[in-house]
């Protein structure tokens, strides 16, 4: 009961905004046939009006700047040179040879178990099951059709001619502006 009410209260308000923009349109539609209809009187020109000349304003100098003084940068003083240091020879170390690894033999791993050979089971056989032949199905003759009537030769249909509306009457075109 209470989806009922929820659903009507939304579909009148909808239905309202329909109708309620329907009929604008409408009111629209009339309004604009009525101004396209009517002729619209004439204007007068107005004249130009005419605008008192800009004035004239003096140009300036240019302004000229002073030259910029050059500054005179003094030397960079000698630096003295720092001569190379000179390194000693490094000395050549005698490495002392490895001493030989004794090599160790591959140990010898005990000879596995016997693992006593179990037989395989034999599983017992099943007798075949037998089915029972399927029942016989009679079979059925085809069904006979009575002909079919034949048809007379029936006229073409012809479809009705849509109206042409006259060329000398213009056509209103719509305006999409309120006045």
């Amino acid at each position: 009961m209470a989806y009922h009410c929820h659903s009507s209260s939304f579909l009148l308000p909808l239905l309202l905004m329909i109708t309620f923009s329907l009929m604008m349109m409408g009111n629209i539609v009339v309004a604009s046939r009525q101004l396209v209809e009517k002729t619209s009187p004439e204007v007068p020109e107005l004249p130009k009006p005419e605008l008192p000349p800009l004035p004239e304003i003096p140009s300036m100098p240019k302004p000229e700047l002073p030259p910029v003084p050059k500054v005179e940068v003094p030397p960079l003083p000698d630096v003295p040179t720092i001569p190379k240091p000179e390194l000693p020879p490094v000395p050549k170390v005698d490495v002392p040879p490895l001493p030989d690894v004794p090599t160790i033999p591959k140990p010898e791993l005990p000879p596995l178990p016997d693992v006593p050979k179990i037989p395989k089971p034999e599983l017992p056989t099943e007798p075949k099951t037998e089915l029972p032949p399927l029942p016989h199905v009679p079979t059925l003759t085809k069904p006979e059709l009575p002909p079919l009537p034949e048809n007379p030769d029936l006229p073409k249909p012809t479809l009705p001619t849509i109206p042409s509306l006259p060329k000398d009457i213009p056509i209103p075109f719509h305006s999409t502006t309120t006045p």
